[in-house]
């Protein structure tokens, strides 16, 4: 359940009495930081920021926008979709509370959120110069289990199986490139094998470029 909260819109997952309530927070120091970092990291490196600004980005898999607000604060204009309704408010009041401070306003302003499923944004003839895809990636029960925002995402959305189907159509509404968040050792989304990849020590980021009509 949604609650008010002094610092903002929070959720509280009633079945797991143990997790503090989870709240969206753009301006948490691990966001700060990777601001800081500026556009030489991976995943801004991916999209494309490090030589064009002010890039149209489509962050079709949202989760808490921490990417895409990234992606904001770095120059681009970001339109975040989330399709699970209560992240979604968590989402929107994060934007509205950096709307609210100077340092932070310009970036929010940069974001746009859509509460809508992403195959029904990507099929919706509008395009964007990046698609940046970051689903979810089926647990596997020795692993560790993920952190306690994508354990209550997980288990509120069923997961993402339908991710494979994302590529085709964000290829076709990009106008650069399609840019898929993946563990580093996952298969390639889609078995497709990317352009090229980024890779870090624990994630990496497939880099396809759009499909070209004959």
């Amino acid at each position: 359940m949604l609650e008010d909260s002094a610092q903002g819109l929070c959720l509280r997952a009633l079945h797991h009495p143990q997790f503090k309530p989870l709240r969206c927070d753009w301006t948490a120091a691990e966001v700060m930081r990777r601001i800081a970092a500026g556009r030489q990291q991976l995943l801004p490196r991916a999209i494309g920021l490090h030589k064009q600004r002010e890039l149209s980005v489509l962050d079709a898999t949202a989760g808490l926008g921490r990417d895409g607000f990234t992606l904001a604060a770095l120059g681009a204009q970001v339109t975040l979709v989330e399709r699970q309704s209560l992240f979604a408010a968590l989402l929107r009041d994060a934007r509205a509370r950096c709307l609210g401070e100077a340092r932070w306003a310009e970036a929010a302003q940069r974001t746009h959120i859509i509460e809508a499923d992403a195959l029904s944004v990507l099929g919706s003839g509008q395009r964007w110069d990046v698609v940046h895809l970051d689903p979810m990636y089926p647990h596997r029960g020795k692993q560790a289990l993920p952190q306690k925002e994508m354990q209550i995402l997980r288990e509120l959305s069923g997961g993402d199986p339908d991710a494979d189907a994302l590529l085709e159509p964000a290829l076709r509404c990009a106008r650069l490139r399609v840019v898929v968040k993946r563990p580093a050792s996952a298969p390639p989304l889609a078995g497709r094998d990317p352009s090229h990849v980024l890779q870090g020590t624990q994630a990496r980021y497939d880099v396809y470029l759009p499909l070209r009509d004959a």
